[in-house]
């Protein structure tokens, strides 16, 4: 087979090194892969992957290097070997700082480093629904651009190595706090014989509907200004003591409405009261 596009490397066949590799195949890269567990390869081998004996050999086979595991310690275990004019993409899991003090490493023994984070599921990468966040200098992003394009749709954050990681702990925290809520408010509607779902579409309703209110939200919290457009926090905080005291007498956990509600108090007792519920922000801020 003659091949066009560039060759790569991915060290680490998980759920989503494997998804990864599959990608890179797909799109007509030479693709080298390595992975603790060898039989893991078995599937990209056949569908033409290599399979290298040892981290060093994986890296020493392509310009560009991409590591998934487990985290970043396990990074440093496998990154053997000279890393001159090799490219590491790190998208495994982990903290700003240990993002920044792998990427002085990189840095240390010859290679560039840009930081990532998949904003998807196995399945979906390799398609333009697979968002890639990465964060590093902008100049090896983009050198890498097309070859990473092969993953999905790529979003360059800045060139802190440690930015991607940020966002994705801000993400998570949406992300649980979305999934918290519906969980909550299924088990709230549990108690009326209310299925989780038949819920769904009054849930989907209001997820789009606070989506919606995004924009102008960031836009007070970047300006520290907190209009109360839509009800203030003191309107808030009495819908708020209703849940905590329906969900007691429907014998359903409170301390979540409980969280939100001693937060809304917090940001009354600050001054706040009158203003939006964007104030909060200000509770979020604090140790």
């Amino acid at each position: 087979m003659m091949h066009t596009a560039p060759p790569v490397t991915v060290l680490g066949l998980g759920l989503m090194g494997g998804a990864l590799a599959g990608a890179f195949l797909r799109a007509g890269h030479p693709t080298t892969v390595w992975n603790r567990t060898s039989a893991k390869a078995d599937d990209l081998v056949a569908r033409g992957a290599t399979l290298a004996e040892s981290p060093a050999a994986a890296i020493a086979a392509a310009p560009l290097v991409v590591v998934c595991v487990s985290d970043y310690d396990a990074v440093m275990n496998v990154l053997e070997g000279p890393l001159d004019d090799r490219v590491v993409v790190n998208l495994t899991s982990g903290t700003p700082s240990r993002a920044r003090e792998l990427a002085e490493e990189v840095v240390r023994r010859g290679g560039g480093y840009l930081d990532g984070g998949v904003m998807a599921v196995p399945e979906a990468v390799g398609t333009a629904d697979a968002v890639l966040a990465y964060s590093g200098p902008r100049s090896l992003y983009d050198a890498q651009k097309s070859a990473l394009g092969s993953l999905g749709t790529g979003l360059h954050l800045g060139d802190d190595p440690g930015l991607s990681a940020t966002h994705e702990m801000a993400t998570l925290v949406l992300m649980w706090s979305m999934l918290d809520g519906f969980l909550n408010g299924a088990a709230i509607l549990g108690s009326a014989g209310v299925s989780a779902t038949a819920y769904l579409p009054v849930a989907r309703t209001a997820i789009d509907m606070v989506a919606g209110w995004l924009p102008g939200y960031a836009r007070q919290a970047d300006d520290g200004v907190y209009p109360a457009d839509d009800g203030t926090v003191n309107t808030h905080l009495t819908a708020m003591r209703q849940v905590v005291e329906e969900s007691e007498v429907l014998g359903v956990n409170s301390e979540l409405p409980r969280l939100v509600m001693a937060l809304a108090e917090r940001a009354a007792t600050a001054g706040h009261g009158g203003s939006g519920y964007v104030a909060l922000v200000e509770q979020f801020r604090k140790r």
